[in-house]
Order: structure tokens, then C-alpha cells, then sequence
């Protein structure tokens, strides 16, 4: 898993590393979200799904390892005129709360397993009765894709995910949606191409 030397260098200069639009699955949920409900992006880099939910109106907490991507999360915010609470934090040795949000964003946060298991019980934790675990990732085929030309992903098949081991990570909750899709990956020069994702939605009980 990399520190946070390696995505201070990832998030270095004005460009964004994966473009400033949303996540698509991200963005096809937005009717969703009920605005002045309150959000939070783990692992968010240089902001752009948490300005995208915090334009939704939500009031938005966004973490992340590299204090480049937490600078550059900040000035998005400010760009788009929305209000971003962004903080500098590892996911895993963060104090989670209690039954605080109504949305928790997953999107290509790839951890160990034994680091995955912690999070996810945490963040369905965090969650308000009701609330929504929305989640992305890649699967093992990504490697396939990777040697392909596809960018995008860790090279180690152990912190890629399987649908069925996130089906039992979040087995507590109401599990809407788990499946492996193939999709068009276009966000900035680094999720380029026809990729291997699992995508989820699973609600708290």
C-alpha cells in the first residue's frame, strides 16, 4: 500500500492526477442524495467527489493520506463555490464516529485485506440508519486490462476486490447492488480505458 510520499508526488502541480469530474457511478446516484445530509469521502485525493457531493448540497468530509491532495481538494472546493471540510488523515487510524452519515463514498480506496475488513465494518458503523455505503473498486481482471494498455489500479492482485468478498464485508447491511461490470474508464490521464470494476451500494438496517 502507498504512503503518503508516494501520493504527495502522484498530486504534485495543477493538473489533476484523475480529472476533476465525479466518478460516473458516483454521479449517476445523485438523486439519491438529499441535500443537507452529510457525507463522507475516505481516500478522496485532490477532492473531486466530495465537491461533486457537496455541490448535491451535503455537507461534505472529505480524508485523505497526501497534503498535496488535501491542498488541491480545498481549492476545488473554493473554485466551485462549495464548502469542503478536508482533512489530512490516515483512513485506518482515523476514530471513526458513530451513526453519523448518511453517505460513505468508497471509490478505488484499495487496502490490504485485513485493512479492508477494518474499514468497511467502520464505515458501515458510521453510518445513520438508512445511509448508503457507495462503493467502486477494481477487480483482479484489472491486471489483464493493465498489460492490455488500460491505466488504472494497483498491479497487486491482493488489494484488488472480489464482489463476493465485499458482499461478505458489508453482509450486516442491505445490500442493493454488488456486481463486476466492465466500463469506459475516462478521469484524467491516470483511470484510462475498458476496465474491471465491482461497484456497490448497500444500505444500513
Amino acid at each position: 500500500m502507498a504512503g503518503a510520499d508516494f501520493w504527495d508526488e502522484r498530486y504534485e502541480g495543477a493538473a489533476f492526477a484523475y480529472g476533476e469530474a465525479p466518478n460516473a457511478f458516483l454521479a449517476s446516484l445523485a438523486d439519491r442524495f438529499t441535500a443537507g445530509g452529510r457525507a463522507l469521502v475516505p481516500g478522496d485525493g485532490e477532492g473531486r467527489n466530495g465537491v461533486f457531493l457537496a455541490q448535491c448540497g451535503l455537507r461534505v468530509e472529505t480524508l485523505d493520506l497526501s497534503a498535496q491532495g488535501v491542498a488541491k481538494a480545498r481549492r476545488l472546493a473554493a473554485a466551485r463555490g462549495v464548502t469542503l471540510q478536508a482533512l489530512q488523515a490516515d483512513v485506518l487510524a482515523l476514530d471513526w464516529p458513530v451513526a453519523t452519515y448518511d453517505v460513505i463514498a468508497l471509490l478505488y480506496l484499495h487496502l490490504p485485506v485485513d485493512g479492508r475488513h477494518a474499514l468497511h465494518a467502520r464505515a458501515l458503523a458510521a453510518l445513520k440508519v438508512g445511509g448508503l455505503i457507495v462503493l467502486e473498486a477494481f477487480t483482479p481482471r484489472q491486471i489483464d486490462r493493465q498489460r492490455q494498455g488500460v491505466r488504472g489500479g494497483p498491479r497487486d492482485a491482493a488489494l484488488l476486490y472480489e464482489p463476493r468478498d465485499l458482499r461478505a464485508d458489508f453482509g450486516e447491511a442491505e445490500i442493493e447492488l454488488c456486481e463486476e461490470v466492465e466500463t469506459d474508464l475516462r478521469e484524467g490521464t491516470l483511470h484510462v480505458g475498458e476496465s474491471a470494476v465491482v461497484r456497490l451500494i448497500a444500505r444500513r438496517e
